[in-house]
């Protein structure tokens, strides 16, 4: 909680965090933390440590050593099921949809981690017709909201990429999130999908009030919509700053076209 006349607490802080699997050092003592509100990018180049710092987050990974907060509360501390309790969800790079379920339905799957009521009892509208009107009316609203409300009522199967990554974004969102981690969601879009994309994640982050962390390869997408950037390379933490700032270091620009810094 902020204390007035203090400076801001940071929505979530990663400090020293190291992972190591075996003798592998994916993650060697990285630091960076987000504001309230902000995008922020984390890029780097394939094997930079990007996937594994999000899986800690999203908590996948427990971490060799180091420490993450949220809020200020330990994040470490909670389980993987327990984090959207918190107000934490993530979309995920390869789609995890139901396929033969309607648009709704998939978006109603991501509402009900907030609800009483268990998942499949109510899609199938069992002894929740109360919670189960309330979460499909919201599942309409983000369907709309996200351009998709044409297609509630169609099943997944067969729909356009760049729809289903939409859907996705729409089935985290359920869960009413305060804090969103994107996992590489422009990857197999087209470039005009990437441009939609990136007003889209702008568009949510004001709609719902969010903070995201932006996991991605497309760098004119993450310059275009994040307030920082962190810059990693061989799990290290090698620039963070403004898009601007990171774009013209010297460390960054060798970390991707391999010249000497």
């Amino acid at each position: 909680m902020d204390i007035p006349g203090s400076a801001p607490v940071p929505l979530l802080e990663v400090s020293d965090v190291t992972v190591k699997f075996g003798g592998i050092v994916a993650l060697d003592g990285l630091s960076f933390s987000i504001d309230r509100g902000a995008v922020c990018g984390l890029i780097g180049p394939n094997g930079a440590g990007k996937t594994t710092m999000f899986n800690v987050v999203s908590r996948i990974y427990d971490p060799t050593a180091g420490k993450v907060t949220f809020e200020g509360h330990d994040l470490l501390a909670v389980p993987a099921h327990g984090i959207a309790h918190l107000g934490i969800a993530r979309t995920f790079q390869n789609l995890a949809l139901f396929p033969t379920m309607t648009l709704l339905e998939n978006v109603m799957v991501g509402a009900h981690s907030q609800g009483s009521v268990g998942i499949w009892r109510a899609i199938a509208r069992v002894g929740a017709s109360r919670e189960n009107r309330r979460v499909r009316d919201w599942s309409g609203d983000l369907l709309a909201k996200l351009g998709l409300g044409h297609l509630a009522h169609v099943p997944a199967a067969g729909l356009p990429f760049g729809t289903l990554k939409r859907l996705e974004i729409a089935r985290a969102l359920a869960a009413r999130p305060r804090f969103l981690l994107m996992d590489e969601p422009a990857a197999g879009l087209t470039h005009s999908e990437v441009d939609e994309l990136g007003d889209v994640v702008l568009q949510i982050r004001g709609d719902f009030d969010l903070t995201v962390l932006l996991v991605e390869h497309h760098m004119s997408m993450v310059m275009r919509v994040s307030d920082k950037v962190v810059a990693m390379e061989f799990g290290r933490k090698i620039s963070e700053g403004s898009p601007e700032q990171v774009r013209n270091d010297p460390t960054v620009i060798a970390a991707y076209l391999g010249a000497e810094a």
